[in-house]
């Protein structure tokens, strides 16, 4: 029995490091893929408050393909809303990321990115999107699995 959960203990251990692995490439593509476009459009603008926030949503298993649909559409409200979506990412190739939902927002500032936020939640347009999508998103703990992180681009980033 004891052998049991020591191989239990080992196969989460390593099912945490492939996640680990898995974000951090995700992180990685994101960066490389926004710095390709800035260096193609030919510009790096030097705002100092400019900030990013990286979204990943793990929808409920086999609900991926309504939850990239259901963004689709969200995306015009957004837009209206001074959404500026550098880019959406449907993961493939590694069953650890089926079910994932990955978009990138550059904000002119934190500040800036509350505003829009609140702005879009309190449209009444927006409110059909974001009950949709609570049925497609995994919970845990009660809560929405939904991993946000603002960031800001490094002083030797091509983008800023």
């Amino acid at each position: 029995m004891k052998t049991k959960y020591r191989d239990l203990a080992m196969l989460n251990r390593l099912r945490i490091r492939g996640s680990i692995v898995c974000a951090t490439l995700v992180s990685f593509a994101a960066g490389s893929i926004i710095s390709a476009y800035v260096m193609q459009l030919g510009e790096a603008r030097a705002d100092g408050d400019r900030v990013f926030e990286l979204l990943i949503y793990h929808a409920v298993p086999g609900k991926g393909a309504a939850l990239e649909s259901l963004f689709r559409d969200a995306s015009k409200p957004m837009a209206r809303h001074g959404f500026n979506v550098v880019g959406y990412w449907v993961p493939n190739d590694n069953p650890a990321w089926n079910d994932t939902f990955i978009y990138l927002v550059a904000h002119s500032s934190r500040d800036e990115a509350k505003k829009n936020w609140k702005a879009l939640h309190d449209d009444p347009e927006f409110q059909p999107y974001v009950e949709s999508a609570k049925p497609l998103i995994q919970k845990a703990d009660g809560q929405y699995k939904v991993d946000e992180v603002y960031m800001r681009p490094a002083d030797f980033s091509a983008m800023k």
